[in-house]
Order: C-alpha cells, then structure tokens, then sequence
C-alpha cells in the first residue's frame, strides 16, 4: 500500500466513523420532490448555498425516522483537503471502511450512502455506478460544480441516476424557516392572519429564499448575493469551461440580473458588446448563457411555440435563480416588486414540474407564462404586482383573452398582490392572491 493510500484510508475512516456518529442536526423541512423510481442514485442539484448538503441530512434524518438504523446511514462528505488529488480507484477505501467498520451491512442489509460534493473526485461516475451493481447500497450524491448537473449526470451515469433540484427557499419554506408558515388552509386564514401573510411576501420578494440571507441586514446580505454570484462565475464557469472571454461574461451577467424577467437577444447583446470594443463571437455568447442556466444562477424561458426556428430567433426573458439576487445589479432606484413576483412565479412552476413558455399573441401582446404540466394541464398565467389601476387590470386580462384564441385548452389565471375590493373579471379568468397562489401547490 502506497503512504498516499494510507494516508487516504486513515482519513475516509475517520470520516466514516464521524459520519455514523455525528447527531442529525435540526433543519427547516425543505418540500423537494425525490422521484420514485428504484435502484437509481439520486443526484441532488441545484445552485451553490441553496441547501443541498441539509437536503441530504433531511433525508438521512427522515429515514432514521422511518426505522432506518443509523449503523446503516452514511453521510461523507469529500470538500476536505486531505483528499485533494483522491481518485475514483480511492474511493473504493470508502466502501471498504464502511464495511470494515460495520460487518454486519454487507450482503445482509441495505445501507444508504449520502456522498456529498462526490464530483470533487475525478471518475466518481464509475464508482457510483459499481457500487449500483455491486452492492446492497441506496446512493444519494450532491455536489455545487456543474460537473453534477443534469446533462453530464445523465451522459456519465448512463441512466443510472435521477435528478432532485434542491431551489432556495420557496414563500413557504420560507415561512416555515421563520415560524410563521400557516397552520390551515388560506381561505380559512381571518382578514389580519391575510395581511401578515400579504406583508411576509413582501419581506419574502426582498429577502429571497437562499438559507444563509435569512435575518442579515441589507448590506450584509447584498454583500453575500455578490459573494455568490462571483463563486459560481469563478469556479463553476470560467475555471470550469475554461472561458477566454471573463470580461464578456461578467458584462452578460450584469445585463441578466439587472433586468431581471426583462427580454434577452443574443444578437442585440452582441452588437452592444461590438460598440464597446469588446469581440466574441455569438457562439460564445449562447455557450455562456447556457453555462449560466447549468449552474443554475438564471432560469431562461423562451417563445412557446412549436417552431424551433421561432424559439431560436425570438428573444427570451431570462431570470435569477432567487428573488434575492435581483438588487445586486440594479441601478434604477425603482421598486422590482414586479419583477421579484414574476421570478418567484416561475420558480414555483418549475417547483411543481411545468415546462414554461411566454406567449406573444397575435396582436402583440404578451403573456409572461404558458406552464405545462406532467399531468395534461396548461395554464396561462400573467403575473402584476398591484391591479389598483384599472389600465393595468385592462392590459393584462386582454393579453390572457387575446391568447386563449391560440391555447383555448389552457386555464387562464392573473395573479397579483394588491387587488382592489371591487374588480370586474370576466368569464373563464381566474384572479389568485399571490401568497395564496404561491401557497397552494395546485396547478
């Protein structure tokens, strides 16, 4: 045995034994869809910071509940210096330890394993899988690189392994973090119980839902959005890709977030780039913004359209991972509760599993989403921050009428936070208070 692989064994042992050990930590409950499909490792994605590491510990925590023994539930985690340079043959050393360490579980008994930033090791892909077909072990991996997102997962495992997005906090987790998630249902919530509520969405919209933000002053928190932000463009796209062009990608940034649900071109960005002197080519550019939606910093929605070249060529509207983010960048000094909404809605969609488009009507208006959902349903769905005028109320219902023409099997929805006592909506609209909307989990 070489002295690296010893030293290697000695260090995967201790933190096997201290993983077995360790006391479940109390966290707030995150509502993260695990799919149901068996022998399957589960890969648990998302943004840096969102919570992957306490959605393992959540899972391990629930099994224990469940009547799983703890002998039996392995957290490790490889974001250690002692095994820098490890490789997919070291990584044996941990099923070896653990069953060393624990007799009793092997052939017997099935273990589960939460191996958390596994893809700091090179060819961990080939690990996971033999211990798939090898062992009697259900497997949980995390990691913050884009090395452990969807398309490699996918390529790498040879569908081996299923995807569980691990978001920043939704409105309700969010409650539920401070305390005051509702105890029933909102329309049995009294006229005072609603205003609180209207009010926490307001702190919500501002604040956002990354773990870490929660109760900083604004400055603190701005500073860690930036902190954030700067962490993934460093290592999760220029050091990761190898970007040529950072000042093009920190420019793209800037735009993105600083118009956050605004419509993006690739074109026009590119001629704006051009005029400050700044070449890349196109191609970069869509290979940038694609990076930046891998890592999951934004969410990108194009035309909904059956056209490929019409989604191509439209521009799409491009928006943060969190509400949170969307004041780092911002240089108007305007309110973005809007904006903040119109993220918050989408994140929510794609919570509940819908494929999201906007719509351009026929006589040019717009309709900020078409979801689609698993199950059959379509929704359109226009979202306002306040419909107290009644210009406001006007433009958006005739946007949702002008495209039900197209898409006349889609539930037609306005959600908004302030909305008067007395509005006329017609037929076939349904008007939805946003907490109460972002609460309901329904489609």
């Amino acid at each position: 045995m070489s002295s690296m692989e010893s030293q290697y064994r000695d260090v995967v042992r201790q933190k096997i034994v201290d993983g077995l050990a360790a006391p479940l930590p109390v966290l707030t409950r995150r509502d993260i869809r695990l799919p149901k499909i068996r022998n399957k490792a589960v890969a648990v994605i998302g943004m840096r910071r969102s919570g992957k590491t306490s959605f393992l510990w959540q899972e391990l925590a629930h099994r224990h509940a469940a009547g799983g023994e703890r002998d039996g539930l392995l957290y490790v985690s490889f974001e250690d210096e002692r095994l820098a340079g490890m490789s997919a043959r070291e990584l044996d050393l941990v099923v070896e330890e653990y069953y060393r360490l624990n007799p009793d579980w092997r052939d017997r008994r099935r273990a589960t394993f939460f191996l958390d930033e596994i893809q700091s090791v090179s060819g961990w892909e080939g690990f996971a899988r033999r211990l798939l077909d090898s062992e009697k072990i259900d497997l949980f991996l995390s990691g913050s690189s884009a090395k452990l997102l969807s398309r490699e997962v996918a390529t790498s495992m040879r569908g081996r392994a299923i995807e569980a997005v691990v978001y920043p906090f939704s409105f309700r987790e969010y409650l539920r973090h401070h305390g005051r998630e509702p105890k029933k249902q909102v329309d049995r919530l009294t006229k005072a119980e609603r205003s609180a509520l209207d009010r926490h969405l307001h702190d919500y919209l501002e604040v956002g839902g990354f773990p870490e933000a929660q109760s900083l002053d604004v400055r603190d928190r701005l500073d860690l959005m930036k902190g954030y932000v700067d962490v993934v463009l460093l290592r999760d796209i220029i050091e990761r890709h190898a970007v040529s062009h950072p000042l093009a990608l920190r420019w793209l940034v800037r735009q993105l977030l600083g118009n956050p649900a605004g419509s993006f071109s690739i074109n026009k960005f590119y001629g704006d780039l051009k005029s400050q002197g700044i070449a890349v080519a196109k191609d970069t550019l869509h290979g940038y913004l694609a990076h930046l939606e891998d890592a999951f910093l934004v969410r990108v929605v194009s035309l909904a359209t059956d056209s490929e070249r019409r989604r191509m060529v439209n521009p799409r509207k491009v928006y943060p991972i969190d509400p949170g983010l969307i004041p780092i960048f911002d240089r108007s000094g305007k309110s973005n509760l809007g904006h903040a909404l119109e993220t918050s809605v989408l994140l929510e969609l794609e919570r509940r599993g819908a494929e999201v488009g906007y719509v351009h009507t026929r006589d040019g208006h717009e309709v900020d989403f078409l979801a689609r959902y698993p199950e059959g349903g379509e929704q359109l769905i226009q979202v306002c921050a306040s419909l107290d005028d009644p210009a406001t109320q006007e433009r958006e219902m005739r946007a949702l009428i002008e495209a039900s023409a197209d898409y006349p099997r889609a539930a037609r929805c306005l959600i908004a936070i302030d909305i008067p006592a007395a509005m006329n909506v017609p037929d076939g609209i349904t008007l939805h208070r946003a907490a109460d909307w972002l609460l309901s989990g329904d489609e």
